[in-house]
C-alpha cells in the first residue's frame, strides 16, 4: 500500500507539570502544595512551571513571580535544577526508544512517537501509550499524559483532553466530529492573537474555520493559512521526525533593579555576547540570524533582528551586530527589565540538553 495510503499510529506524550512534578516528588514536604518553580517575587523573577495545587490559584509559566505571590500568599518558589530535569527526561526517552527510534522531542518534557511500525510487533498504539505511561510512573515516579491518534496535530490535542495522568484516543472515524466541536482558542498552533482575529472573522469552533475556503484564510494569515485549512479537516502530513533541529540558541537575563544608564546596559550586552558565545561552541553551532530582545519596566517586549549572509559564530561578529541592534531601541528615559541575545537559522542541530533556555539571572 503506498504511505500515502497508510493510517499513521502517532502518540503525543506530554509530561505533567514536570519541573514542578519532579520538585515534588524529590521534595515529600511539597506534595500536595502550591509550588512554582523560577525566581522569587522579590528578584523579579517569573514562572517557569506551576504545580497543579498553584493553576487552582490562576498561576501559570511565564507569570511575574510577584504576581503569583499575590494570587496564592503560601506560594512555594523553588530555584529551577535543570540537570536534574535533563536527566529526567534522558530517562523517559530511553523508555520510548524501546518501542521505536521515531521519537521527536519537542522539549524536555514532551515528545512525538510514531508507532505504526514498532521494536515490539504491537498493532495497538493506544496499548503502546498505556504501558509507556506505566513504565514512566514506575521508573520516575511521574505521571505522563498520552494523546494517540493519526497524526501529530491530533495526538497533541488528544494528549491535552485528560491532564493530569491522561490517556484520550482519536480514532480516524471520530476525527471530523472532534476537530468540528473544538473551540478555536484550543487549537494547537492557534495562538491568542490569531484566535482574537478568527472570532472578529466569526470563526469560533472548528466548524467555523472548516466553512472558510483555502484562499481567504491565506488572504488573511498567509502561509498559516494552509495550516489552517489541515486541520480544521484533521489532516496534518508532518512526519515524526528525530532529527529535529532547534530554531535558535539564546541567552537573556533579567534584571532585579531595572536598567536606566545606557551604559550599564551595554556592560550586561557584553556578558549576554560573551554567554551566546559559550553557548554555541558548546553546540558547534552557528546561524545566520541575530536577535537581540528587550523588556522595559512595563513589559512591553520588543525584538531586532539582522541576518548575514555568513556564519555567526565569532564573538566579535556577535558584538558588533549586538551593538548594532542595541543602538536601534529606545532606551532613553526608559527602564529596562531583561536584555536576551539569541541565533536562528541554525546550521547544525544542539542535543535536547539545551532545550531550556539558558537564564544568567533567575
Amino acid at each position: 500500500m503506498p504511505q500515502s495510503h497508510v493510517v499513521r499510529k502517532l502518540i503525543h506524550i506530554d509530561m505533567d507539570a514536570f519541573f514542578a512534578s519532579v520538585e515534588q516528588r524529590d521534595n515529600p514536604e511539597y506534595q500536595g502544595k502550591p509550588l512554582v518553580v523560577g525566581g522569587t517575587p522579590d528578584r523579579r523573577g517569573a514562572v517557569a512551571a506551576a504545580s497543579y495545587e498553584a493553576r487552582r490559584y490562576g498561576i501559570h509559566s511565564a507569570m511575574p513571580s510577584r504576581l503569583a505571590y499575590q494570587k496564592c500568599r503560601h506560594l512555594i518558589f523553588v530555584p529551577p535544577r535543570f540537570e536534574v530535569y535533563k536527566a529526567v527526561s534522558e530517562q523517559i526517552r530511553e523508555v520510548f526508544y524501546r518501542y521505536t527510534e521515531l521519537v521527536e522531542p519537542v522539549s524536555l518534557d514532551e515528545a512525538y512517537l510514531d508507532v505504526t511500525i514498532n521494536k515490539r510487533d504491537m498493532p495497538s498504539a493506544t496499548q503502546i501509550a498505556q504501558e509507556i505511561k506505566s513504565a514512566i510512573r514506575i521508573e520516575t515516579g511521574l505521571s505522563a499524559s498520552a494523546g494517540v491518534s493519526c497524526n501529530k496535530f491530533l495526538a497533541k490535542m488528544a494528549s491535552g483532553v485528560n491532564k493530569p495522568d491522561g490517556l484520550y484516543v482519536i480514532l480516524p472515524e471520530q476525527v471530523a466530529a472532534f476537530v468540528e466541536a473544538l473551540a478555536i482558542e484550543k487549537f494547537h498552533g492557534i495562538g491568542k492573537v490569531t484566535a482574537a482575529r478568527m472570532q472578529q472573522l466569526s470563526i469560533q469552533t472548528g466548524a467555523d474555520l472548516r466553512s472558510h475556503p483555502l484562499e481567504e484564510l491565506v488572504r488573511h494569515f498567509g502561509k498559516a493559512g494552509h495550516y489552517f485549512y489541515g486541520i480544521a479537516r484533521g489532516i496534518d502530513e508532518r512526519e515524526v521526525n528525530p532529527n529535529r533541529m532547534r530554531k535558535s540558541l539564546g541567552v537573556e537575563t533579567s534584571f532585579a533593579v531595572d536598567l536606566e544608564d545606557r551604559k550599564v546596559m551595554l556592560r550586561e550586552l557584553e556578558k549576554l555576547v560573551l554567554a551566546l558565545k559559550e553557548r554555541l561552541e558548546a553546540q558547534s553551532a552557528s546561524g545566520s540570524t541575530l536577535t537581540l530582545k528587550l523588556k522595559y519596566a512595563d513589559y512591553r517586549q520588543l525584538t531586532r533582528s539582522k541576518t548575514v549572509g555568513y556564519a555567526i559564530v565569532e564573538v566579535e561578529t556577535i558584538r558588533l551586530m549586538a551593538r548594532e541592534l542595541f543602538a536601534l531601541v529606545e532606551v532613553e528615559q526608559q527602564k529596562v527589565r531583561l536584555l536576551g541575545l539569541s541565533v536562528s537559522n541554525l546550521r547544525s542541530e544542539p542535543s535536547l540538553d539545551e532545550a531550556v533556555q539558558l537564564r544568567l539571572e533567575v
